[in-house]
């Protein structure tokens, strides 16, 4: 259907370079950037449900909770638009934010992007840390959003282009190695300061600014990728810091690509407007539905609310952000085995096996909370560890396969003429239906009950199905080689050929 193929001109076989320890540590260093975002992503489900947290901003939700008469479920215990704003603000700053980073990437480079991206979460980290009302508190995170919608634009560029195409696919997962390890410490964060009465949840919100000065820091002493100092007409210093990050002086094979891609980009006045164009079809195709179908996996809500799905299951406090702090381990295990397997078994048999454990996980969740739990009463001993254990193998395979590759394919799909156009869309559309499911989910799990997870199950059905049909394996391609993958497509090949001759750039 949709497997490997050949490359087409044979000046990839000749490309030479290695993982080099430059590239590495530059990569972890740009991974910071999954370390802030997955500490965002982490922290404000447990800082929500902290008890001095909800009674300085959120009285009613706090009132709500603890009313020992109420004809609510616990369900919809948490059912308050503002308290779902405060997490989903920060998703509508990054959808918002992404189109200027769009641009900085490609006029002033990735580099200063991530620059950027870590002053802005530096700035929301303090207003969170020491918000005084509520309007500080949503400020706070509308700047931690401007600084994901950086960061999530320039870091996976980032990686794609400083790693070897044979280690392409294992380094750049390190943005989802970071993104989990983010999660896992915010966790162990919360379920640590929740003990601290009064300003607890201030320290959890404010050490987010320790990632953030890092990544600042060392976004100062960091290359230019090689490929956007070509594509801004550095040529020479461009062919120095691949030969730098190679570890070796014959990269004239690769260098030839990168000049004549950017030969081709520079020609590109409208890259928004290229990437309408028939031949790039497939890619857009890809930038709007892999991060749609990345939120539509429901992780994200299991993310942003573990503890209030917890306690809404009848968890206690301190169970529920135990039960956080667990899945969140499984989160980092999942994304150390995705960095050793992807480049050996490539991104489809991944995608494709990681969709069916999660829908069957949903699925089986679904049918025995409407079987044992009626949404009044707490879980029975035995059934709370059986949710947890099937919501930890959903995670797991969640972090094996959609988790770090839902970034990793659209960041190594796109030509470098349109490559920041196409992430924009990436994070835009990503950023957007975070939002959207961030803002929704409490009302859909007060409303659908145990069938939210039904919900997620068919869109990890459906897209698991585009992935066999639709999407090509990119493993081992490189970048400016991935032309030919759709060209080789049983379906894509259709529209690239259809505009193959049409050289006229928007």
């Amino acid at each position: 259907m949709a497997g490997s193929f050949a490359i087409g001109p044979a000046r990839a076989a000749q490309y030479e370079g290695r993982a080099t320890v430059f590239v590495v540590l530059t990569c972890l260093l740009a991974a910071l950037g999954g370390a802030l975002f997955g500490y965002d992503i982490g922290i404000s489900g447990g800082v929500t449900s902290m008890d001095d947290f909800l009674v300085k901003f959120f009285p009613d939700v706090y009132a709500k909770k603890h009313a020992e008469e109420s004809n609510d479920s616990h369900y919809c215990k948490y059912d308050n638009q503002k308290l779902a704003a405060f997490t989903s603000s920060l998703y509508i700053a990054g959808l918002i934010s992404t189109f200027g980073a769009s641009y900085t990437t490609r006029a002033y480079g990735r580099r200063i992007t991530i620059l950027i991206a870590g002053a802005s979460f530096l700035i929301g980290a303090g207003l969170d840390a020491g918000a005084a009302d509520i309007y500080m508190l949503i400020v706070g995170r509308l700047m931690l959003g401007v600084g994901v919608g950086f960061g999530n634009q320039a870091v996976p560029l980032y990686l794609s282009e400083m790693a070897p195409p044979q280690w392409r696919g294992g380094l750049n997962m390190t943005f989802q190695l970071a993104t989990t390890l983010g999660i896992f410490f915010a966790n162990l964060v919360n379920y640590g300061t929740q003990h601290i009465r009064g300003w607890g949840w201030r320290l959890s919100l404010g050490l987010a600014a320790v990632p953030a000065f890092i990544m600042f820091m060392g976004g100062l002493f960091v290359y230019e990728t090689p490929n956007s100092l070509i594509e801004r007409g550095q040529s020479e210093k461009g062919k120095l810091v691949l030969t730098k990050i190679r570890g070796t002086d014959n990269v004239q094979a690769e260098f030839t690509d990168l000049m004549e891609a950017s030969q081709v980009a520079r020609t590109v006045t409208h890259p928004f407007a290229n990437l309408l164009r028939k031949r790039n079809r497939p890619q857009l195709v890809m930038a709007f539905c892999l991060p749609i179908f990345q939120i539509l996996t429901g992780i994200n809500s299991i993310l942003f609310y573990a503890p209030v799905i917890f306690q809404a299951l009848g968890f206690g406090s301190n169970a529920s952000l135990y039960s956080s702090v667990f899945t969140g381990g499984v989160m980092v295990l999942g994304s150390i085995i995705t960095i050793v397997t992807v480049d050996r078994f490539g991104r489809r048999l991944l995608l494709i096996t990681g969709g069916v454990v999660m829908s069957v996980c949903q699925v089986i969740i679904a049918i025995l909370l409407a079987k044992f739990y009626s949404g009044d009463e707490a879980l029975s001993k035995g059934l709370s560890i059986i949710v947890t254990l099937l919501i930890c193998f959903f995670v797991l395979g969640f972090a094996t396969s959609w988790g770090g590759l839902g970034w990793v394919v659209p960041s190594e799909i796109f030509p470098l003429e349109i490559r920041s156009a196409g992430q924009s869309v990436v994070v835009s559309v990503n950023l957007l239906f975070t939002f959207a499911i961030a803002q929704a989910f409490l009302s859909m799990l007060c409303g659908l009950k145990y069938g939210i997870f039904l919900f997620f199950a068919f869109w990890e059905t459906f897209m698991t199905i585009f992935v066999y049909f639709l999407l090509p394996e990119t493993k081992d391609v490189p970048l400016e080689e991935m032309i030919y993958v759709w060209k080789a497509h049983w379906f894509w090949g259709k529209f690239v050929a259809a505009d193959h001759a049409d050289s006229e750039k928007v």
